[in-house]
């Protein structure tokens, strides 16, 4: 039997539906996400870092198992 804390990341799981609910925000918000340096980042975004990422992601994860994320 698995686990809960196990990850499966296949196709429509609710990692992977997270993961593009990401990155469309981030695309939305202008934050890039891919770019290893300020040259590669598109004019107006700003790079995501570690606490936008995990936060963005977080809320992500927890609106498609729970249903809507309610801001605190």
């Amino acid at each position: 039997m698995a686990d809960k804390s196990d990850i499966h990341i296949g196709e429509n799981s609710p990692e992977e539906v997270a993961l593009k609910l990401f990155q469309m925000i981030a695309a939305v918000e202008k934050k890039s996400t891919t770019g290893s340096d300020e040259s590669e980042i598109k004019a107006g975004w700003t790079k995501a870092d570690k606490a936008y990422i995990l936060k963005t992601y977080g809320e992500c994860l927890t609106t498609v198992r729970d249903g809507w994320y309610q801001p605190q």
